[in-house]
């Protein structure tokens, strides 16, 4: 009575949904009614939809993200006007995913000369696309020989220059230029751009211009962004924002003559202005010697 039967039928097996039937239908939790879909949908990974350490607004951020076309604006302002939550919050959500990968900002600059900043969206963190260029068909960087001399810097543009140069003018346009560090450290000149700026400023000195105004004028609404050469932005509104010259002073009116007082001659009784008493004009012509008598 021992012995095994291996052509036994098998226990029947429990009917409990999950236990033995893992895609029937669970009696908690979500129920998913998927559609298999052909058009218009965005494949994104699990390790961004439940990720454990995003908060759930950077999860939808991040998955909004994704979706878009290159190209499209996802700056704060334009997505606090798309979404209702405020710049901050965006803001925040967008540092959340910049810190764990999902997101890549760098500032560069435009053929234009402004500076923009550019997004990268990455759906695996760390992993970086290939160059779209192949690296054979990249110029090879250029070496200098060891004789060869260092390149030159670009000469600065031209500064006006004024009409008359003073040893004490040019002596307080170098000191204007000086001091420009203390209101900004990034304008720290060298001696040699210093010394090229200064007829500039001198300029703008015999203009009727104090060194407050001159040093007002250099330092007002610079960029943000770090300065590459900023005697260059010096010299270019040194010219670009000239004052024009002042006004002509008005010649100064002449003095007019005193008005003497009225007197009577002693001649003839007219009365005549004279400083002095005695007599008028015509007594005197008549007194003369080559004069009738009266």
């Amino acid at each position: 009575m021992d012995t095994e039967n291996p052509s036994a039928p098998s226990p029947a097996q429990s009917r409990i949904p999950g236990k033995n039937h893992p895609h029937a239908r669970p009696n908690s939790g979500v129920v998913h009614d998927n559609v298999r879909l052909t058009e218009n949908f965005t494949v994104i990974g699990n390790d961004l939809t439940q990720h454990k350490e995003l908060s759930l607004l950077a999860i939808g951020l991040g998955c909004y993200i994704q979706s878009v076309r290159p190209g499209t604006a996802i700056d704060i302002k334009t997505l606090a006007a798309r979404f209702p939550e405020g710049p901050t919050r965006i803001a925040a959500a967008l540092r959340e995913l910049e810190t764990h990968g999902y997101l890549r900002r760098t500032r560069l600059r435009a053929p234009t000369g402004r500076i923009v900043t550019r997004t990268v969206s990455c759906n695996r963190p760390g992993h970086r696309a290939a160059p779209s260029e192949p690296s054979a068909k990249r110029p090879a960087r250029r070496t200098a020989a060891p004789d060869e001399p260092p390149p030159r810097k670009k000469r600065l543009p031209a500064v006006p220059q004024p009409s008359y140069t003073s040893p004490a003018l040019l002596q307080t346009a170098v000191d204007v230029l000086a001091g420009l560090r203390r209101h900004d450290p990034r304008l720290l000149l060298s001696a040699t751009d210093a010394e090229h700026l200064a007829p500039g400023v001198a300029a703008w000195l015999e203009r009727d211009l104090t060194p407050t105004a001159v040093r007002h004028a250099l330092t007002a609404n610079l960029p943000d962004e770090p300065l590459i050469r900023p005697a260059s932005l010096l010299a270019h509104r040194l010219s670009a924002q000239l004052p024009p010259p002042p006004p002509l002073r008005p010649p100064a009116s002449p003095v007019p003559e005193p008005r003497h007082p009225l007197r009577t001659c002693e001649g003839c009784d007219r009365a005549f202005r004279t400083p002095a008493p005695g007599r008028c004009r015509d007594c005197r012509a008549d007194r003369s010697p080559g004069g009738r008598l009266a």
